[in-house]
């Protein structure tokens, strides 16, 4: 005889195909970020990166930690921490464009002066 418990503590079963279809994709994702890494895409790469990554951490969260069959306010957690996280490096990305002109100017043979005097 099993009880409740017994019952809701199975879980969801996952098709054996559906997990290799999202390894296979998780896989071509790592191409694509290493595809990725060797081009400039100037000022985009850093955007481009976290695209990639956030795409590949999704894929994880929903077919491997069950994040789909789950309860709809996991998600909206979930789905609520990235757009956070965007809004945090959005901030972030826009003040480092304000002391660019004061870092690219810089004082660089000072400091490779100061570089070689302390090499033996």
């Amino acid at each position: 005889m099993t009880d409740e418990h017994d019952q809701q503590s199975v879980g969801h079963i996952v098709p054996i195909g559906l997990l290799a279809a999202i390894g296979g994709a998780l896989i071509l994702l790592t191409l694509v970020t290493v595809w990725a890494a060797s081009f400039d895409f100037g000022s985009a790469n850093v955007w481009i990166a976290l695209a990639i990554a956030v795409l590949k951490g999704s894929l994880v969260v929903l077919f491997f930690m069950h994040l789909r069959w789950d309860r709809p306010f996991n998600g909206i957690v979930f789905v609520s921490s990235l757009a956070f996280l965007a809004l945090f490096i959005a901030f972030t990305m826009t003040d480092t464009f304000e002391y660019r002109p004061t870092i690219d100017e810089g004082n660089s043979r000072q400091v490779q002066q100061k570089l070689d005097e302390l090499e033996p």
